[in-house]
């Protein structure tokens, strides 16, 4: 019958097809009943796919011969390798015509353009999703029926695509196949070579409906628009917190567990984000990539830099909506706002004293340890937080980064600068709940309200006298070494506030 083309096997449910061998007919026949082949050796069921079936059977008995030069991938077919290769290939000579994106392949092109026209021919039979490739609609099928035919056999864990297994094969062999060819760098998947690529080309070719936005990578797009949606699809299992992406959600859970993977090399610090211990390691290695275009001065981190630049500039975008107060940064009307409403979220479980910013609660725990861990290089000094390290190592350099924009004297802090500013300005937002009288500074209020309490907690050892402020006290222990007390050190004291 194959010599003469007589097909005398005709199918009954269709009573259109003819074949020529009845083993022919009963693999026809199965699309119709829709039983399916299933393999001898595996057991995995194929339905309607008589060439798919054929073509794992091939896993089986036929071994791998045609490798790939480029990356050393095998293939059982040589016509399988053949198209591997179009992958290498620098030349991609199926462009889009509407973005210009050029394709190894015809089929990929076809595939690209639904991008553009928005076409999903492919439906889900049981939750009515669209898709616009079949291979995305049968990957999509297995969330429904929890099929993971690929299982790794280093450590069992299943599949329910080809594509993610061979992925996940390369973190066991530590195979990184794909070069990029700007930097030489590797990647397990031609994927996240893509996406590394568009750092060196600058490209960005998802772009929001909405706002114009462009991304270079789809997941991106996704999560950018759920911005505009308001759509939190990822759920925190133990306080219900929504997330726009399921990345964010993981570190949120990292609140709730402790874990702190990322550890530092130099002092074994632990972080919950890689990108917190990055900036840590500038600490140790010195690195400062971020530079002030005003003063040259360089930074850890760009968020300290555009804080920085602010002081140079004056700005103060953020504003208090109940007292019209003015502040360069988001988190410190924030932090103000607790001024107005009294709220102290930061609590010490050591001794119950509560704080309105986590900052002050850090330094305060350190006063129960006893921890010291930010030393001065230059005299060995310790001290219990970095900006108290930071404004001591200034009287090493004698810097005096803060300027005062009225008479041009510089200071090493910024409070020392905002406390002057009050000289020019007349402000004196430190009132006596007493009297009304009104300071420049807090620490002369606490010592004039000792005048209506009558506290004098500065006790003189010698002569057990009693003074208001440290600097009193200093000066009267000069009366008891023969030194006559300092004029100038007295009329430092506001008239009011005069002692003995």
């Amino acid at each position: 019958m194959l010599h003469t083309g007589e097909k005398p096997y005709q199918c009954n449910c269709c009573g259109k097809k003819k074949f020529a061998s009845n083993t022919s007919l009963k693999i026809h026949i199965k699309l119709h009943t829709g039983e399916p082949f299933v393999c001898i050796i595996c057991g995995k069921n194929f339905y309607h796919n008589f060439k798919n079936y054929k073509f794992h059977m091939k896993s089986h008995t036929v071994e791998k011969t045609y490798k790939c030069d480029t990356c050393g991938k095998m293939f059982r077919e040589s016509w399988d390798l053949n198209k591997h290769l179009v992958v290498h290939s620098v030349d991609k000579p199926f462009k889009c015509k509407i973005c210009g994106n050029g394709f190894n392949r015809r089929y990929n092109l076809d595939l690209h353009a639904r991008v553009h026209t928005g076409e999903k021919p492919f439906k889900c039979d049981v939750c009515d999703k669209s898709f616009s490739s079949l291979v995305n609609m049968k990957k999509h099928t297995r969330i429904h029926t929890g099929e993971k035919p690929y299982s790794c056999s280093d450590c069992g864990k299943e599949f329910a695509d080809s594509s993610a297994f061979r992925n996940h094969q390369r973190v066991h062999s530590g195979e990184k196949p794909f070069k990029c060819s700007y930097c030489k760098r590797k990647f397990a998947t031609g994927t996240t070579l893509k996406r590394h690529t568009r750092t060196h080309t600058g490209e960005k070719p998802y772009k929001c409906t909405v706002c114009d936005k462009s991304f270079g990578h789809r997941t991106d797009l996704k999560g950018h628009m759920r911005t505009h949606t308001g759509e939190k699809p990822y759920v925190c299992s133990t306080c219900g917190k929504t997330f726009i992406c399921g990345a964010n959600m993981k570190r949120h859970m990292r609140t709730h567990t402790g874990d702190k993977p990322h550890v530092c090399s130099y002092c074994s610090k632990a972080f919950l984000f890689l990108k917190n211990l990055k900036v840590h390691m500038r600490i140790h290695t010195g690195e400062k990539p971020y530079k002030c275009s005003y003063c040259e001065r360089t930074f850890i981190h760009h968020s300290i830099l555009k804080r920085h630049i602010k002081t140079h500039t004056g700005e103060k975008p953020f504003e208090c909506r109940l007292c019209e107060k003015t502040f360069a940064q988001v988190a410190e009307v924030t932090k103000h706002m607790r001024t107005h409403t009294g709220e102290k979220p930061y609590v010490c479980v050591t001794c119950g004293k509560s704080f309105s910013c986590g900052a002050n609660l850090n330094r305060h725990i350190r006063i129960h340890t006893g921890e010291t861990p930010y030393t001065c290089s230059d005299c060995g000094k310790e001290f219990k937080d970095s900006s108290s390290l930071k404004n001591h190592f200034r009287m090493h350099t004698g810097e005096k980064p803060y300027e005062c924009p009225a008479c041009g004297k510089r200071f090493p802090i910024s409070s020392a600068l905002a406390k002057h500013i009050r000289i020019h300005t007349g402000d004196r937002p430190y009132k006596c709940d007493t009297c009304g009288v009104g300071y420049i500074q807090k620490t002369e209020l606490r010592a004039h309200i000792m005048i209506h309490t009558g506290e004098r907690p500065f006790k003189c050892n010698v002569c057990g006298d009693g003074f208001r402020r440290k600097t009193t006290l200093k000066n009267h222990m000069k009366v008891h070494k023969g030194v006559s007390p300092s004029s100038s050190s007295l009329n430092d004291v506001p008239v009011h506030d005069m002692e003995k």
